[in-house]
Parts: C-alpha cells; sequence; structure tokens
C-alpha cells in the first residue's frame, strides 16, 4: 500500500504567521517618510536594515582593494555615522531603492573622510551593528577570485542576502509548523530540479509518495518566492519596483 497522501506537506502561506506578503508599508519607506528619525519605528528600521545588508558594503570595499581590516572598520565607522540623529534629513521621500541608497551613501562617507584624511574612530551611544567579519570574509576570498566590479560584488552579495533571509524564514515556519525535517529533506530543490530517481529516493524519508513530493516541493517553491519577494519589498520605497528589483537581483546572482 503506498504512504498516505498527506493534505498539507508544506505550510501554506495562510498557516505563516499573519500580515500580507508585500506590506503597505516597508522598513525603507518609513525611513524615507520620517523626517524626524528620532521616532523609534524609523530608527529601528534603519537598524534592522543595516545589520541585514552589512555584507554587500563589505564585499564592495573588500573589491575595490580594501583590505580586511581597512573595509570592517570603514563599514563600522560609516554606520556609527549612517545612524546619527538627522543624518537622513535631506533625503528625499521620492521612488528609491535602499540597496541604491546604502552604496550611494558609503561612496559619499568615504570620499569626506578621504578629502579631510581624517582618522577613523569607533564608539560611542549610537546603535552598534554587529559585523561576523571572518564568516564574510571566507566568502569575499571567493567573490575575490573571480573578475567584477566592486559594483557588482556589491549586488551579488545583496541578492544572495535577500535569498539568505528568506530561506531563514522559509526554515522558521516550517519548523514552528512542526515540519522541519521536512524543509531539511525538500530543501535542496528550491533553487534547483530533482535528478531522475531523486523524489522517488527521498519518498520513504518523508513517509510521501514521489508525487506528493513533488507537490510539497512546488510548493516550498512558491512560499520562498513571496518570502523573496516581501523581503524585496522591504528594500523599495514604492510597491511598483519590486518585481523590477525582482528581476535584476535574479539576473545578478545567476550571473
Amino acid at each position: 500500500m503506498p504512504p498516505a497522501e498527506p493534505p498539507d506537506p508544506i505550510p501554506r502561506a495562510s498557516d505563516s504567521p499573519p500580515g500580507p506578503v508585500v506590506f503597505a508599508t516597508t522598513h525603507w519607506t518609513v525611513i524615507l517618510t520620517a523626517k524626524d528619525t528620532s521616532q523609534p519605528e524609523a530608527q529601528e528600521a534603519l537598524a534592522r536594515l543595516c545589520q541585514t545588508y552589512w555584507a554587500p558594503l563589505y564585499s564592495y570595499l573588500r573589491r575595490d582593494g580594501h583590505s580586511s581590516h581597512d573595509a570592517e572598520d570603514l563599514v563600522q565607522a560609516f554606520f556609527e555615522r549612517f545612524l546619527e540623529k538627522n543624518f537622513l534629513k535631506d533625503v528625499e521621500r521620492q521612488r528609491g531603492r535602499f540597496r541604491s541608497f546604502l552604496l550611494a551613501a558609503l561612496r559619499h562617507f568615504i570620499f569626506n573622510e578621504n578629502r579631510a584624511n581624517k582618522r577613523l574612530r569607533r564608539g560611542g551611544q549610537l546603535i552598534r551593528i554587529s559585523l561576523d567579519v571572518p564568516e564574510e570574509e571566507l566568502h569575499c576570498q571567493t567573490e575575490l577570485a573571480h573578475a567584477g566590479t566592486p559594483e557588482k560584488a556589491y549586488d551579488r552579495r545583496w541578492a544572495q542576502a535577500i535569498m539568505a533571509n528568506a530561506r531563514h524564514r522559509l526554515e522558521s515556519e516550517m519548523t514552528t509548523a512542526g515540519k522541519g525535517r521536512n524543509y531539511q529533506i525538500l530543501q535542496q530543490w528550491l533553487a534547483t530540479d530533482p535528478a531522475p530517481g531523486e523524489y522517488e529516493a527521498a519518498a520513504p524519508d518523508l513517509n510521501f509518495s514521489p508525487r506528493t513530493v513533488g507537490v510539497a516541493v512546488f510548493r516550498l517553491r512558491q512560499r520562498f518566492r513571496e518570502l523573496v519577494r516581501s523581503e524585496v519589498a522591504d528594500t523599495v520605497s514604492e510597491m511598483d519596483d519590486v518585481q523590477e528589483e525582482m528581476r535584476y537581483l535574479l539576473e545578478v546572482i545567476t550571473q
């Protein structure tokens, strides 16, 4: 007798915590529209985005010729400046992407530091960004082995961060739903098609039929796309920009 066909091998979007996949007000929109950055929601949203996306800045600096130590110092000093009160007071309420704005802000910061010949300093009472530099440096060593501009290295690392965040959220959803083991088996097919016989080989471990494995993978990919879209939506100021940004990041990460 074939294994039972479980009705819900993957949690549906409706099974996940309440809230739309694409929020009406994103982190980046909150930042753009909050002229008074003393508002906790704006400052906290900015800190979360910086914590999430420091690695692309580090990759940019390493590709631009900075040593690991200097890149770490520059990123940390930049964020200490970036998170200061009223730093964003001159940001216009306009269509935009946090990805582009953050890189432009870093370039501006480095230009000013070089022109003034100032020695970078750390410290202060600002929100700190935790940098896992040793792990990121391992990634950068692989990246540095390939040709490419600092801008491309930055965008590629940004796209990878988006995907990683979506994967972490998906794994968390599955684990919360009591399906963490299912995720560990099925996640190998999130971005690749199965080789012949792989669904059949995995079916006994999941107590699924091979057909149900295929259905589960389809639904896992569908939820993953929703979460990627949600991550991207948090970094653009207009919902009309989400699809274009997703297309660009997919192009970058597959090059």
